[in-house]
């Protein structure tokens, strides 16, 4: 079963939406869950769209239940996989009770220190990440100085022993080629403001989802609809979900245990 449909397959909750937004940026959908609820996701457009609009049914999308709306992350149109993926961010009902601070970006520098890392997607920490570790192979479609094209995935995932993998990745429905090229032992982290924060990934070959949970859904639709990049949408909490629990040990050093998945705090973003 493919990503998508896993995804899909395991909401539980559906509503009526109440506001589709979607920004140069970002994209949020608000669904009258009680209290309503708001998901976001990047909002990813073609160049050009000769073949008629991305959104064909744009202007009455309200007249669509949540579930519906996010079903169309199945689609081919990568502006209507965005507002899918926003849509099925903000049906799920995230557990925020066991949350505490922890960066994502600390965790991809402790466990790849010495060690070779790949980053799908060129985020704010990449220059901090490749001063501690061994190799730090950065992979982007609009590749910057020190990057590689997007085409090299097969080439450096499999050698690759922590992967870092951009959430936009199972908009753009590249998440399942992607994580099929990583080492069974790569330690994967899937990351940024679309990615969903559900155990089902942890079936899909990830260890850690660094994801977003919006407290405030006027202040965030308020900044989205308002051209904000990923650091100024207001009224968001970042969280990290993991496969394993994490703990210091006396070296200060972040260590796996055995225990459920846990969810706690991150600073970061796309």
């Amino acid at each position: 079963m493919s990503i998508t449909e896993a995804l899909l397959a395991d909401l539980r909750t559906d509503a009526p939406v109440r506001q589709v937004v979607v920004g140069a940026f970002w994209t949020a959908v608000v669904v009258e869950t009680n209290p309503p609820r708001c998901g976001l996701a990047s909002t990813m457009r073609p160049d050009t769209h000769p073949g008629g609009p991305p959104v064909p049914r744009a202007g009455s999308l309200l007249g669509l239940s949540g579930l519906e709306l996010a079903r169309w992350l199945r689609s081919a149109s990568t502006l209507e996989a965005s507002i899918g993926m926003a849509a099925l961010n903000a049906l799920l009902e995230v557990d925020e009770s066991a949350c505490t601070e922890v960066n994502a970006e600390e965790i991809i520098r402790e466990r790849g220190a010495g060690r070779r890392v790949a980053i799908v997607g060129h985020f704010p920490f990449v220059e901090r990440v490749r001063q501690v570790a061994a190799v730090c192979d950065v992979l982007e479609l609009h590749p910057r100085a020190g990057d590689l094209p997007a085409h090299r995935a097969p080439d450096v995932l499999p050698k690759a022993d922590v992967v870092a993998l951009t959430g936009t990745s199972l908009v753009n429905h590249t998440f399942d080629s992607l994580i099929g090229l990583c080492s069974s032992d790569a330690y994967v982290i899937l990351l940024g403001g679309s990615a969903p924060l559900t155990p089902v990934l942890f079936d899909h070959g990830v260890d850690v989802i660094a994801g977003t949970c919006v407290v405030d859904g006027p202040a965030a639709l308020r900044t989205v609809g308002q051209g904000a990049t990923f650091r100024q949408i207001r009224g968001k909490r970042l969280l990290v979900m993991m496969r394993q629990g994490m703990a210091r040990d006396d070296s200060g050093v972040l260590a796996s245990s055995a225990s459920q998945p846990t969810t706690q705090s991150y600073r970061g973003g796309e």
